[in-house]
C-alpha cells in the first residue's frame, strides 16, 4: 500500500459568521500517525471531516499525495473513516459488515472473500465472522469498524475519537493494537482526540488546536517539554503557571518578581521572551519537595510552602502546596514505606532551573 502525505494549506471554514477553522496549515508525512488534540469546540473534528470531504472549506486547499481534493466528494477521495459510534449494521454478520464496502464497489466474490478474511485476521476476529454486532464486546465492535474501513484499502485512515466509548483498560489495549496495526500497514493515519494521554502514547507528531487555530505542531515530547504558549503548556499535561514581571535582565540570569511569591532568579539557559510580563511555567514532577529545615541543594531555586491537600494516585502523590499567595501542584514519586507530608505542614520546594519554561504572558 502506497504511503501518502496529507497537507492543509491556508484552510478556512465558517458556519455563517462563525469562523471554525482559521488559516490552518499542516503537513502530515506519508505513513505518519498524526493526532489532532484539543478541547471541545477547538475545530479538530471539523478539520478531520473536512479532510474526509464531509465539510467544505471556503478557502485554502486540502492535498492528498500532492493532489488538491478540496472539490472532490467523500467517495472520490479513497479515505477510510472510523467514527466515535461504530455504525455497524445490526442485522448483518461481522463478515457482511466488513464486506459491505466491497460489495457496494461491485468487487468480485473471490476478491471479497480474500480481502475480508485478511482484514478480520488483521484485527483478530477470524473466528467471529458469523456473529452479529450485539454478540460482541465494545472492543470487538471497534475492531469490526476498523476492519470494515481497512478492507477497502484507503489511502488515509481517519479516526474520530474511536476509543471514547470503551472503559479505561480496554482503551489502553485498543490504542496499542491500533498503533501496531497502523505500523504493519504503513497507513497514513489522523487521529482526533481530546485525551492527551491517547495522543501522546500513539502519535508520531500531533497538533494542538484551540478555537480553530493550530497552536503548535510537533512530537509529543516536544510539546510537553517545550510548549510555545500558556494554552499548550496547560493542555498537554499539568503545568504550574506563575505570572511575574522581569525585575532584572543580566547576561546570564533573569530575576522575576513572581506574583504572590517574590523575586526568583533563574539562569538564562534558554532565550526568554522579550517581554516585561512573563509566565514562569514548570511541571509538578520537576519540583523537589522536602521538610522545611532540610539542607538546600544549590542547584535548585528554593521556595517555602505549606501543604494544603494531597492525593495518593498510586505511582505518585500529588500535593497542593501554598507558596505565598500561589497554590502549586507538586508530584512526588511513591515508594513503599514513604511517609506523606501532612496537610498543614511546612515544606521546602526546590525548582530545577533547567525545567522552567518562560512564556509570554
Amino acid at each position: 500500500m502506497k504511503k501518502v502525505s496529507v497537507q492543509c494549506r491556508h484552510v478556512r471554514l465558517s458556519y455563517g459568521a462563525t469562523e471554525v477553522l482559521k488559516d490552518v496549515n499542516l503537513d502530515i508525512e506519508p505513513g505518519e500517525f498524526f493526532a489532532l488534540l484539543g478541547p471541545s469546540g477547538s475545530g479538530k473534528s471539523t478539520l478531520l471531516r473536512l479532510i474526509a470531504g464531509f465539510n467544505r472549506n471556503q478557502s485554502g486547499q486540502v492535498l492528498i499525495d500532492g493532489v488538491d481534493v478540496s472539490g472532490q466528494p467523500p467517495w472520490a477521495r479513497n479515505i477510510g473513516m472510523v467514527f466515535q459510534s461504530y455504525a455497524l449494521w445490526p442485522h448483518l454478520t461481522v463478515w457482511d459488515n466488513v464486506a459491505f464496502g466491497l460489495v457496494e464497489r461491485k468487487v468480485d466474490k473471490a476478491t471479497i472473500r480474500q480481502k475480508v478474511g485478511a482484514a478480520l485476521e488483521l484485527v483478530g476476529l477470524s473466528a467471529m465472522g458469523q456473529r452479529r454486532p450485539n454478540q460482541l464486546s465494545g472492543g470487538q465492535q471497534q475492531r469490526v469498524a476498523l476492519a470494515r474501513t481497512i478492507v477497502i484499502e484507503p489511502q488515509v485512515l481517519l479516526l474520530d475519537e474511536p476509543l471514547s466509548n470503551l472503559d479505561k483498560t480496554l482503551r489502553v489495549q485498543m490504542r496499542q493494537e491500533l498503533l501496531a496495526m497502523q505500523r504493519r500497514l504503513g497507513l497514513t493515519t489522523i487521529f482526533v482526540t481530546h485525551d492527551q494521554e491517547e495522543a501522546m502514547t500513539t502519535a508520531d507528531r500531533m497538533a494542538v488546536l484551540d478555537k480553530g487555530v493550530v497552536q503548535q505542531v510537533g512530537a509529543p515530547a516536544t510539546l510537553y517539554d517545550y510548549p510555545v504558549n500558556a494554552f499548550v503548556a496547560s493542555f498537554v499535561g499539568t503545568m504550574n503557571l506563575l505570572p511575574g514581571r522581569v525585575r532584572r535582565r543580566q547576561s546570564n540570569s533573569l530575576t522575576i518578581d513572581v506574583d504572590g511569591v517574590g523575586d526568583l532568579q533563574f539562569p538564562l539557559l534558554t532565550e526568554a521572551p522579550d517581554s516585561e510580563q512573563l509566565l514562569v511555567s514548570f511541571r509538578p514532577h520537576s519540583l523537589r519537595v522536602d521538610v522545611a529545615d532540610a539542607a538546600r541543594d544549590a542547584r535548585y531555586v528554593w521556595m517555602p510552602g505549606t501543604v494544603e491537600a494531597s492525593e495518593f494516585l498510586g505511582e505518585f502523590t500529588r500535593y497542593r502546596v501554598r507558596v505565598g499567595s500561589q497554590s502549586l501542584a507538586v508530584d512526588q514519586a511513591h515508594f513503599a514505606g514513604l511517609s506523606k507530608f501532612p496537610v498543614g505542614g511546612a515544606v521546602s520546594l526546590g525548582l530545577e532551573p533547567a525545567q522552567v519554561r518562560l512564556l509570554a504572558a
